[in-house]
């Protein structure tokens, strides 16, 4: 953070409704605290910053990845499901050390950064069980990245393998009674090791948060669940969890529970504003209206949906039933990529896939709200996500020479439907310039 006053004269600042004006953005101590006509007064202690012929927009937030993917990219198959991911996904974290978790999460963070995002909601995974001292080196990666994370331990107490009914017999003989001899690390190790992260977390909370990450609820047990929630509720940390992300899940659930996954979990007491659940993809009506009665924030992953064949998220029925929607990449084994602009885009598209009925598509201004403020909720940052006074100062400033801005007629539309993140000049986070070359 800085101390420093700083003024960004002359940009042309992006509002969430498309309209876009030069105006100065004046910057205390890593907040905005005025956006006003050009000529803000400039004193002994001021920086002025030159955004001429540069776009100013909030810096794009991540509503769902998982870092320790970056590491994996090019492992997974161009044909491979969901279930078929999830049955080697242990396997590829498994030996890691701490330098390869904070070099995962570095890789991540430096191409988040270098693409105009500037926080995440990070979903880590440590095979067996998760440690302070895993979750503390990803977490080291984003602050010295100087990068807003919310840092949640990937946790579960089942295996894939006692999740989904008929895995184990469709193995070969030879290897089924491998797999059938895994267990998940057991209840008590994984809570302890839960809490000894939430009670001592040593890392700036206006950057770096801890959270909790119950996988997927089919891998995990109500017993689980209901306590995830109370150590939520006990340290004020968000959760997530991965929601209906396949068919298969969906109908798995449905069996499992006689009710649908998400009524199971309102059943449970699981849903609430500190809940948001990633993919969301296979709901019933009646889900929508429960997750937009509860407050849970959906983070939408359109290139990991595509990626996985997984499905096409019903976002239009969720804004209509009033669920705050993010916009998520998810990791960088099964999206390839960390691209915030290029996951913005496909949630739009995706929208007009289906029908001739234009009122339904998701529109330029709702994906970028999406990506930054509906986001930002889900991550629990009340103040990131929109330039205006009181926000923090993440702010990404865009070329505006650039081929898609030449001509510039329509700002906000040519960056969701022409940026992928080449564009970006300089980010800020904090009021801090980072390096993007």
């Amino acid at each position: 953070m800085t101390n420093r006053r700083t003024i960004i004269r002359s940009g042309l600042v992006l509002q969430p409704d498309g309209e876009a004006a030069p105006r100065d953005i004046v910057i205390e101590d890593g907040r905005i605290v005025a956006v006003e006509e050009q000529g803000a007064p400039v004193g002994d202690d001021t920086e002025v910053l030159s955004a001429a012929d540069r776009l100013l927009v909030p810096g794009l937030v991540n509503a769902h990845t998982h870092s320790h993917g970056a590491l994996n990219r090019g492992a997974v198959d161009d044909r491979v499901s969901l279930e078929m991911f999830l049955t080697g996904g242990g396997a590829s974290a498994r030996s890691r050390g701490l330098e390869d978790k904070y070099l995962s999460a570095a890789l991540s963070a430096a191409e988040m950064i270098r693409k105009g995002c500037t926080a995440c909601f990070d979903l880590t995974v440590e095979v067996p069980e998760p440690t302070p001292e895993g979750i503390s080196a990803v977490a080291r990666a984003y602050r010295d990245a100087g990068m807003r994370a919310v840092v949640a331990p990937m946790i579960a107490d089942r295996t894939i393998y006692q999740a989904l009914p008929g895995l184990l017999e469709a193995l070969p003989d030879e290897g089924r009674q491998n797999f059938a001899n895994l267990r998940a690390a057991s209840i008590d190790k994984t809570f302890d090791a839960c809490r000894s992260i939430l009670a001592n977390w040593e890392f700036d909370r206006c950057f770096i948060r801890p959270a909790l990450g119950p996988t997927i609820p089919l891998h995990c047990s109500d017993e689980f669940l209901r306590e995830c929630d109370r150590l939520s509720l006990e340290y004020g940390v968000r959760l997530q969890t991965h929601l209906a992300e396949s068919r298969a899940q969906a109908a798995i659930g449905r069996t499992r529970y006689g009710v649908s996954l998400v009524a199971h979990l309102e059943e449970l007491g699981f849903l609430s504003n500190r809940l948001s659940v990633a993919h969301a993809i296979w709901l019933e009506h009646d889900d929508i209206r429960r997750l937009g009665s509860y407050g849970v924030t959906v983070a939408h992953n359109p290139s990991s949906n595509l990626r996985l064949g997984s499905g096409i998220a019903p976002v239009r029925d969720m804004l209509r039933a009033g669920v705050t929607v993010g916009i998520g990449t998810d990791a960088s084994n099964t999206s390839d990529g960390q691209t915030m602009f290029e996951a913005m885009r496909l949630s739009s598209y995706l929208s007009r896939i289906d029908g001739f009925v234009a009122d339904d598509w998701i529109s330029a201004e709702e994906a970028f709200a999406m990506a930054t403020v509906g986001s930002a909720k889900g991550l629990g940052f009340e103040n990131i996500g929109r330039l205006a006074v009181g926000c923090e100062a993440d702010i990404v400033f865009l070329r505006l020479e650039s081929s898609h801005f030449v001509p510039l007629r329509a700002p906000l539309l040519q960056m969701v439907f022409g940026e992928n993140g080449a564009s970006v000049d300089i980010v800020m986070i904090g009021g801090d310039r980072k390096s993007v070359v």
